[in-house]
């Protein structure tokens, strides 16, 4: 039954990873465009903002339901970032125990 577990966990484990990468990348890019290091006027950071955006958006209005902003600072991006580590370290947990 392991044999079949661990390479569900690993498509797991590895879906998690790139979407922790998505948030990131969707933050580090949030702050540049902010503090105007990177121009939003750039047709291809726009659309690369929109794509992410659509990807991340959807989880950071659940997020935000529940956990309010605080100083008038939305930490619901941490919140997530948080999350995906946890269950990502549950997964490898997961799979280490399988693997014994």
């Amino acid at each position: 039954m392991g044999v079949l577990l661990i390479p569900v966990l690993d498509t797991l484990a590895l879906v998690v990873d790139i979407y922790f990468k998505i948030v990131v990348v969707e933050v580090v890019l949030h702050w540049l465009i902010h503090f105007n290091i990177i121009n939003i006027t750039n047709k291809y950071a726009e659309k690369f903002m929109e794509i992410l955006k659509k990807l991340t958006e959807p989880v950071y209005q659940k997020i935000s339901q529940k956990v309010p902003a605080v100083s008038g600072v939305d930490v619901s991006p941490f919140v997530l970032l948080l999350a995906l580590f946890f269950v990502a370290r549950l997964i490898y947990a997961l799979k280490d125990a399988l693997l014994v």
